[in-house]
């Protein structure tokens, strides 16, 4: 499927979202639609010792590279709409922190799609997070993980 058949929304800021109305939107009636999958991220509170994140972002560049990776999705997979919601600003532990949900004829091109939107998120948007703990001290930044650039690294050059 061509990327620029897919409907693609990417939305980042401090406003939490309702996941079951951003679901429905992406069926919205479409008798093509066959699947839909979703992941939802939320902040932890890592054992009791983390009382928020603090998320930043590039403005304006990480709208747009969360755009290249869900168009990258779009030209893997024959995907019918893919919508990216991630937040910023002070998130506390049990709150949403980041939605990817993509609709596909299909199962497994959804799944796929899903899988593959989160690891690029991960590893490519401009996001850094700071800790800030619960004893009141501030934690101090939250290193890149190996894992993430390990998953990503099975889709190969990850430039769809």
């Amino acid at each position: 499927m061509d990327a620029g058949s897919s409907r693609i929304a990417v939305r980042v800021g401090p406003d939490d979202f309702d996941v079951g109305a951003e679901i429905a939107a992406l069926q919205a009636g479409d008798p093509a639609v066959g699947a839909v999958a979703s992941f939802v991220g939320y902040c932890r509170d890592e054992g009791g010792r983390l009382a928020a994140l603090e998320l930043e972002h590039y403005p304006g560049m990480a709208e747009a590279e969360i755009g290249r990776v869900a168009r990258e999705a779009a030209g893997r997979w024959p995907l019918l709409a893919i919508t990216v919601i991630h937040r910023a600003g002070r998130i506390r532990p049990g709150e949403r922190i980041v939605l990817v949900a993509v609709s596909s004829s299909h199962r497994a091109a959804a799944f796929s799609a899903c899988d593959y939107v989160m690891d690029f998120l991960k590893t490519r948007a401009p996001f850094w997070k700071k800790e800030h703990l619960a004893a009141g001290d501030e934690g101090g930044w939250v290193d890149a993980k190996a894992e993430d650039e390990a998953r990503a690294g099975r889709w190969g050059d990850g430039k769809g």
